[in-house]
């Protein structure tokens, strides 16, 4: 949400926003969050993305911003974070993305240290790699999308990107997530790697800036960050299948609930949360036989799943009846 990482972002902007000498343009503490990154608009649903690996640690917290129906900015190299919100607030105003990352980047004295990409609602897309990026270093521009790299063991880095997102099938997460793959596989950051990240928010505006955000998923310090953003994209997507369930329930259609249930189960079938909402939609749908056998095994991996199912009742989500039944008939 924008709230929080806007404050975030405050507090990273202290610590690492370049100081600059009006008179050389030399970057004085600062530090390189270098990186990979991609801003991108999926044509078919306007979804506005943008995703980053880094090794750097919670690389998330400084170079993704997006808004819903607005655009999507990577900020990056020697990090100037203000490049994010303030980007989205030229777009949400109506300047382009070309204009609003012209504008930031003419009255910026660290210009030639930074790089930067925008995307907005439109498909509008612009980027910016300062001269004095540490190299390898780079960036392209295709239709909707913007790949960049800086301080990368090669310059085959934002080719490969490219070529990937362009030809990999999907959608908006599978496309970028397959970029930052080809990045890592011609070798990216030359320092390695530890954090990754992807937010996507809806291609339709908002009344609040937190809303219409449709995936924000971080990977803070781990050994294989992209590795690890595939794992949660897919649990991401389980789980929406989840939330698809019980907004079925509360329309009333019962067979959807459970299909989309069922769909959540395979993706991850030693979930015991998954079974325990599933189980008790069926149980309220007076279908108790077949809640059985689920409810028999989670009971017997974790026995306060037991124990939760009573208190649920005075909550509303089951009635003292079903309960009854199916812990008498559930040992």
């Amino acid at each position: 949400m924008h709230i929080p990482r806007l404050a975030v972002a405050m507090m990273a902007h202290v610590l690492l926003v370049v100081s600059v000498s009006a008179s050389e343009n030399e970057p004085s503490g600062a530090r390189p969050v270098a990186t990979y990154s991609i801003v991108a608009r999926d044509t078919d649903t306007g979804q506005l993305g943008v995703a980053v690996q880094s090794h750097w640690f919670s690389v998330g917290s400084l170079v993704t911003w997006a808004r819903a129906g607005v655009g999507a900015v990577a900020t990056q190299s020697f990090v100037l974070v203000d490049y994010g919100p303030d980007g989205l607030a030229l777009m949400e105003q109506g300047t382009s993305a070309p204009e609003a990352l012209a504008q930031l980047v003419a009255a910026d004295e660290g210009r030639d240290v930074r790089q930067v990409a925008m995307i907005d609602a439109a498909g509008r897309v612009a980027a910016h790699t300062g001269e004095r990026c540490i190299q390898a270093a780079g960036h392209h521009v295709g239709d909707n999308f913007s790949v960049q790299a800086n301080l990368m063991l090669s310059a085959d880095v934002w080719p490969f990107m490219k070529a990937a997102y362009e030809n990999t099938p999907g959608d908006l997460a599978d496309r970028m997530l397959a970029a930052l793959e080809a990045a890592e596989g011609v070798g990216g950051d030359i320092r390695g790697r530890q954090s990754a990240a992807i937010l996507i928010v809806s291609g339709d505006k908002q009344a609040q800036p937190w809303q219409g955000v449709q995936m924000e998923l971080r990977v803070e310090d781990h050994p294989e960050p992209l590795v690890e953003l595939r794992r949660l994209i897919r649990v991401h997507r389980a789980y929406e299948h989840m939330n698809a369930g019980d907004l079925a329930v509360e329309h009333g259609d019962d067979e959807m609930a459970l299909k989309e249930y069922s769909a959540a189960e395979e993706m991850f079938p030693d979930n015991l949360e998954m079974k325990y909402w599933h189980a008790v939609a069926l149980a309220n749908m007076g279908r108790l036989k077949e809640s059985y056998p689920l409810f028999k095994t989670i009971f017997q991996q974790d026995e306060n799943w037991r124990t939760l199912l009573p208190r649920l009742v005075d909550s509303g989500l089951i009635e003292q009846k079903a309960v009854d039944k199916i812990l008498k008939a559930v040992k």
